[in-house]
């Protein structure tokens, strides 16, 4: 059988190059493509696929809380990230999630397809600098690393990215199927959870969180 994978990227190129690149390999089949959060979310859940590749910043939902909700959704299902963030945060914050591999994306193709064979095996692949913040987190285990979202729950979660991504709050309602009374509520609260007064302020956290490209 064939190791059935989803890819999770917004950039369309990065998408359509990695598909080609594991579908060259005849034991790799492609299942679904998503490009955003929710989507990736979703289609998992529809296919269930044995592995998810997926990128750290992606609109709607980010990487990290992807990796959450697929943790819960389907365990059986291992998430590979695959991002341009090496910084400690993100590995750590990545596998707290739940992801069980992460490597750059100047990896070269050859560790990717071994990345994705140690997954679907049931180890863990983890590159060169990830696998360094790791052995450094086990030497230190009293370092803690705050997750980037705060308290905010799943809904308000995706409000937060809508917001970041500019939309009104009419805009959000309709994007959510609720009232513009009930968004207008969660934007409120998003805001007072992350500490930030406008959008603007909202927009400079989730930059520098890694929340957003």
């Amino acid at each position: 059988m064939p190791i059935r994978i989803l890819i999770a990227d917004d950039h369309t190129l990065v998408r359509e190059s990695l598909v080609g690149l594991l579908q060259a390999d005849g034991d790799v089949q492609v299942v679904a493509q998503a490009a955003d959060g929710i989507e990736t979310v979703e289609k998992a859940i529809a296919v269930q696929p044995d592995i998810v590749v997926a990128d750290l910043s992606m609109p709607r939902l980010g990487g990290i809380e992807v990796v959450r909700r697929l943790r819960e959704a389907l365990p059986q299902t291992r998430v590979l990230v695959l991002t341009m963030h090496q910084e400690d945060e993100y590995v750590l914050q990545a596998v707290r999630a739940g992801a069980s591999g992460y490597l750059v994306k100047d990896s070269a193709a050859s560790e990717l397809l071994a990345a994705v064979r140690n997954l679907h095996a049931g180890r863990g692949h983890f590159g060169p600098q990830a696998a360094r913040t790791l052995a450094q987190q086990l030497q230190h285990p009293e370092r803690t690393l705050d997750d980037p979202y705060g308290r905010l729950t799943a809904r308000e979660r995706e409000v937060f990215h809508l917001i970041a991504e500019g939309h009104t709050t009419k805009e959000i309602a309709r994007k959510l199927d609720i009232s513009a009374k009930t968004a207008e509520n969660h934007r409120a609260r998003v805001l007072d959870k992350v500490g930030v007064r406008n959008t603007a302020e909202l927009v400079r956290y989730a930059l520098r969180k890694g929340l957003l490209d």
